[in-house]
């Protein structure tokens, strides 16, 4: 399984390079960043400062979207920086949830979504790629053997399914493990109906983590507390998931939209962070199912569970009180076992 580090790009920014050199010298293979221009720096800029204080470790956002940029210019930023670094750079893409809500604009749509992913790919490839009303483009100085691998986020059924159709991966924003089968299920299924190899989606999982020294009930509070807002961000997609297919209907599970019934409005100034006053509403067990916490072989009894539903990847949310902890704890204890 390999191992990704997911950071907020909040200043300074040379924190977050230290975070992601910490994070390759524990064996982590990947850094994902958030992407949402309004509330945090600019990733690509601090993605590219990373790429040049590391050597292995490969960089993306989580995620970006196909409506604050344009589709062009994210593919030559992915492009500038494998050129320079070699192919060390993953696009994943999702809707945009704090990005464009906190610009005053809606998330976009998934046939918005589908054709950002064929051009990303096709120019960062260096093949030409229609950007619209029939005008055709490629870029000229990009050498053979580049690739710009997009992997999408989704959680409903018809995001699902077109993750398995067209994206290199998928990424699921929690780790609960009944919804993380019955999703990677939907993507795979999805993906031989087009006649693809299923085995060719990677999947990574995404969530918070944060280890402990023991399994006391001041311990799992404290680290509980650290993590409810995990809860709340994907109760913002859970809500839009609800708005779209209705509850108890049958196209999401119970398992995810249960728990946002007491959910009364979201503010993306705490979005992300610990502490978040709006995340007061999700429950102690949903902080369990969806996070990683608790002592180091909790971690590794859930990992475990979670490769063998197909997870090639868990990334760590590392936005706590313990980050450099929880860092070396993966790298020292976690890791090693799971990959043993």
């Amino acid at each position: 399984m390999d191992f990704g580090l997911v950071l907020q790009t909040d200043p300074p920014a040379s924190r977050v390079v230290d975070l992601m050199k910490r994070a390759e010298r524990n064996g982590f293979s990947h850094g994902w960043t958030f992407d949402s221009a309004v509330l945090w720096q600019e990733p690509f800029v601090i993605h590219s400062q990373v790429l040049a204080h590391t050597s292995t470790l490969k960089i993306g956002p989580m995620v970006t979207n196909p409506g604050t940029r344009t589709w062009e210019v994210t593919a030559s930023t992915f492009a500038t920086l494998n050129d320079m670094f070699g192919n060390r750079t993953v696009c994943g893409i999702g809707r945009g949830d704090s990005a464009m809500r906190v610009a005053g604009r809606r998330p976009n749509t998934l046939a918005r979504m589908s054709d950002a992913i064929r051009v990303i790919r096709a120019l960062g490839r260096g093949e030409e790629a229609d950007l619209g009303g029939g005008t055709v483009v490629r870029f000229p100085w990009i050498k053979p053997g580049a690739e710009v691998p997009v992997w999408m986020a989704a959680y409903g059924p018809k995001a699902l399914k077109m993750t398995g159709e067209e994206a290199d991966g998928f990424i699921l924003q929690l780790a609960d493990l009944y919804l993380t089968e019955y999703m990677v299920k939907a993507v795979r299924d999805a993906a031989e109906a087009a006649g693809r190899d299923p085995s060719e989606v990677t999947v990574c999982v995404a969530a918070p983590a944060y280890v402990t020294a023991d399994d006391s009930p001041g311990a799992l509070a404290h680290a509980r507390e650290q993590c409810r807002w995990f809860g709340g961000m994907v109760g913002n997609h859970v809500a839009d998931l609800v708005a779209k297919y209705g509850a108890h209907t049958g196209a999401v599970p119970d398992e995810l939209t249960d728990y946002i019934k007491a959910r009364e409005g979201y503010d993306y100034a705490h979005h992300g962070r610990s502490g978040n006053p709006d995340t007061r509403f999700v429950p102690d067990e949903i902080v369990d199912r969806f996070c990683l916490i608790g002592p180091v072989e909790k971690h590794i009894e859930k990992l475990t569970a979670l490769r063998a539903l197909g997870v090639d990847q868990f990334a760590l949310y590392d936005m706590h009180d313990a980050q450099e902890a929880v860092i070396d704890a993966y790298g020292t204890q976690v890791i090693p076992a799971v990959n043993a």
